[in-house]
């Protein structure tokens, strides 16, 4: 199929599937209208956000090999609100994948799901992720996490950016086709992880418009667009402002009227120290911002420590939600600023991408990317390009801009930068 921004047609969509596996996709809806409403993660976001509460999420573990004790231990000990699980697997690598071996990795996961009591979220271990956004839904998860950028752009050397959106589009017309049997499945896309570089905001929140706008297509109608916290708190909290509004202007536009959108804040992705305390003090500042930002959700990182030591960081989390209940930063100049400055840097971005795609997103991206628009310093070699964009922390701590490649800001936004950048003598350990 020829890569447009397009809903599958469900013949398109079932050919393609059968292609993949040979499972009653029947059975799987029967199954997930079994899940108990507590159990669906779309619902639970959505109550949290009407309600002003700021959910806690902590980082994944790996099933099947830390299985069903570390999960339950992390639920009844450090008592969070959702659960995150790594589908890591040689099934779910697309390795051994036999009927057998599928049936049985199902059932294994189907037991998971079934002996706690909180909303699971599947995320991905593979860059072929169609299997896997099957198996997510089989085993009766009801969130998945990643996108055709969020999730390949890393690390994926060999995968062409094409191939990648089409493999996404599969995923997402899975979660529409289930949403068309009356079973929400949220979908989370996270733009563009501070892993290894600075990554400005409104690079990370364009790749979260564009993934969102794509899986709206698809016939998505939960998503949640997240950030993850770049250590500036005035920044990060306009990030996740900025976001929120802007996705909802874009949605508006396209006519996407019934698509719930939810926010999620991920955490610091510093290292984890020896040092409990340290942890404690991370995820304590992290918590903070999401809270003060009105994010929906937040994403704590657990350390490699024991499960007791990450139960705990789990409990101190929940400690700053308790406190300042519904509070958010009020509105002032800077923070308005900055929620200006990261929206009109975002338009600038999605208006060159559609230009480029001639009103396609989906052709937009492709063409971005060789061209520079959507400029990632952290991507493999495939999709970043030399001499381009170059980022940095100014006096305050934010993220700006030092060279703009072939990203199309307009003058007034080049000059803002290079102004927050004049005297730079910050060090800042995020």
């Amino acid at each position: 199929m020829k890569l447009k921004n397009e809903k599958w047609p469900e013949e398109y969509f079932f050919k393609t599937r059968n292609k993949i596996l040979n499972y009653d996709i029947k059975g799987a809806v029967d199954y997930l209208r079994k899940v108990p409403d507590y159990k669906n993660f779309s619902k639970r976001l959505i109550a949290a956000k009407e309600d002003f509460i700021t959910l806690i999420q902590p980082g994944m573990a790996n099933i099947p090999e830390e299985r069903l004790g570390l999960l339950k231990y992390l639920q009844d000990e450090g008592k969070p609100d959702l659960l995150l699980v790594s589908m890591y697997n040689s099934v779910a690598q697309n390795e051994n994948n036999s009927s057998s071996n599928l049936k049985y990795f199902i059932e294994e996961c189907r037991e998971i799901c079934e002996s706690v009591d909180l909303p699971i979220q599947g995320t991905y271990n593979t860059f072929d992720c169609k299997l896997l956004a099957e198996i997510i839904c089989l085993c009766g998860f009801t969130s998945s996490q990643g996108g055709a950028i969020s999730h390949n752009i890393l690390n994926a050397t060999n995968i062409p950016i094409e191939k990648s959106i089409l493999d996404w589009q599969y995923c997402d017309r899975l979660v529409g086709f289930y949403e068309e049997q009356g079973i929400s499945i949220n979908k989370e896309t996270f733009g563009v992880a501070n892993y290894n570089a600075l990554i400005p905001p409104s690079i990370s929140n364009a790749v979260s418009i564009i993934e969102g706008l794509l899986a709206a297509e698809q016939g998505v109608k939960n998503i949640t667009v997240g950030i993850t916290q770049g250590g500036n708190l005035i920044q990060d909290i306009a990030s996740i402002k900025a976001l929120e509004e802007q996705i909802g202007e874009y949605m508006k536009d396209y006519g996407y009227k019934d698509v719930y959108i939810t926010t999620s804040f991920h955490q610091s992705m510093l290292k984890s120290s020896e040092d409990k305390g340290k942890n404690f003090g991370t995820t304590s500042v992290g918590t903070v911002t999401a809270v003060l930002a009105g994010a929906t959700k937040v994403v704590i990182k657990t350390s490699k420590l024991t499960k007791e030591v990450n139960s705990a960081i789990i409990r101190a989390a929940k400690m700053p939600v308790d406190i300042l209940g519904g509070q958010r930063l009020a509105m002032s100049k800077e923070l308005e600023t900055e929620v200006v400055i990261i929206k009109a840097e975002v338009k600038c971005i999605l208006d060159k991408v559609l230009e480029l795609g001639r009103g396609d997103l989906a052709v937009g991206v492709v063409e971005a990317f060789e061209n520079g628009v959507i400029d990632i310093p952290v991507a493999s070699e495939r999709y970043s390009k030399d001499g381009g964009m170059t980022s940095a922390r100014d006096n305050t701590g934010a993220i700006r801009y030092m060279r703009f490649g072939n990203i199309p800001f307009t003058q007034e936004l080049k000059n803002f930068n290079k102004r927050k950048m004049e005297g730079k003598n910050i060090k800042n350990k995020f």
